[in-house]
């Protein structure tokens, strides 16, 4: 019976291809076990069990980038709290001896991954943006191999020779329908386009501001559909602001959705996408061949959402705005622009699947077990 230990936490990006390898590894070999090691408090400490799979918390934060007597003493605290997680994973490691331990990325990855490789356990991280975060600029020479989405980001490393490409894991659920199905299942009619504008699990607060000025503007236009997710923390301002400037979502083509729970099935059926940058939504993209509009996060570390952008731009999958570029009226015009054009959308679309790694989690389990073979 073989052992393995994950870690990631912080967002979807990170978690889910965590799972995606797991329900791998768990396929390969069915006696095996899992456990999963996160942050207290974050996101994976809901979606892993949800998933089935049991997780523990470690009292791990984040390091602020700023310089007020807040942020210092926010950073104290985290160094403080890297050595509780260190001292607290020990534990774990020890009582649980796995015979891997993966790390897909978040900062709970450096207290667990450096305890792993302290203890003389085969290590592994996966980084998929283009750019390494300092996470990973932290380990990479303390883990045994690095894997990566991007051929193009090897070089970024100190030694390339050790980093592996890989792609990032899409799950399988992104397999199940085709446009037609996806589009008769949503009730949406086959010939009419469909937008997507998804934003996180959060959303962000100035796309919904975009979507609100752009409802005006699309009164009474047919020329396509659009789902847009609002997230979670701003459903309920948005809709208040819907109701204050009496805006007709219906009569403008738009259907407002707090999450979308089906995000393979809606993705399916799009015919365009507009998004963030993050990794693992690109990789999707790549997986399913969407053309896409990218709005790159300007609120992320060493502006890694516009680099990953920036590959998909040049490979002709997608376009790139960025938030200072653009008004409600000239996105809209760049979404008329492209949904009339089919040979844009067709040659964007294939562009997109050329830079599709559909064996990356095959490929991430191979990197797993030629190393447990070897040491």
């Amino acid at each position: 019976m073989m052992k393995f230990v994950l870690t990631c936490g912080g967002t979807a990006g990170h978690i889910n291809p965590a799972l995606a390898v797991c329900g791998r590894l768990k396929e390969l070999y069915p006696d095996s076990r899992f456990l999963f090691l996160g942050a207290e408090g974050k996101m994976e400490m809901e979606l892993v069990p949800r998933a089935g799979y049991e997780i523990r918390a470690l009292p791990i934060t984040n390091i602020s980038r700023g310089k007020s007597p807040k942020a210092i003493a926010h950073n104290l605290k985290t160094l403080w709290n890297v050595h509780a997680s260190r001292v607290q994973t020990r534990k774990i490691l020890k009582d649980f001896q796995p015979d891997a331990v993966i790390g897909t990325g978040g900062y709970v990855c450096y207290p667990v991954l450096r305890e792993a490789a302290a203890l003389g356990i085969t290590t592994l991280l996966h980084e998929s943006n283009a750019v390494p975060g300092l996470t990973t600029r932290l380990l990479e020479k303390h883990v045994r191999r690095v894997m990566v989405g991007f051929e193009d980001s090897r070089a970024a490393y100190s030694d390339p020779e050790r980093v592996a490409v890989t792609g990032t894991p899409v799950r399988g659920e992104f397999d199940q329908w085709s446009k037609e199905q996806a589009k008769k299942e949503l009730g949406l009619a086959e010939n009419q386009p469909l937008v997507l504008s998804v934003w996180g699990s959060l959303g962000s607060g100035h796309m919904n501001e975009m979507i609100l000025q752009m409802i005006p503007l699309m009164q009474g236009q047919t020329e396509f559909r659009l789902i847009h997710a609002v997230g979670s923390r701003d459903y309920a301002d948005f809709s208040q602001k819907l109701e204050e400037r009496q805006l007709d979502s219906a009569a403008a083509g738009v259907e407002n959705r707090e999450y979308i729970y089906d995000m393979p099935r809606v993705m399916a059926a799009a015919d365009l996408i507009l998004c963030r940058a993050g990794a693992s939504t690109l990789s999707e993209l790549n997986y399913m061949g969407k053309p896409a509009i990218l709005i790159p996060s300007p609120n992320v570390t060493n502006n890694h959402q516009e680099k990953n952008a920036r590959v998909l731009e040049r490979a002709g999958g997608a376009k790139v705005l960025l938030e200072s570029e653009f008004d409600a009226q000239s996105l809209l015009d760049e979404i008329h622009a492209l949904l009339s054009s089919p040979e844009t959308l067709e040659k964007m679309s294939e562009a997109m699947r050329s830079l599709a790694q559909r064996d990356a989690t095959d490929k991430i389990c191979g990197e797993i077990l030629a190393l447990i073979m070897k040491d």
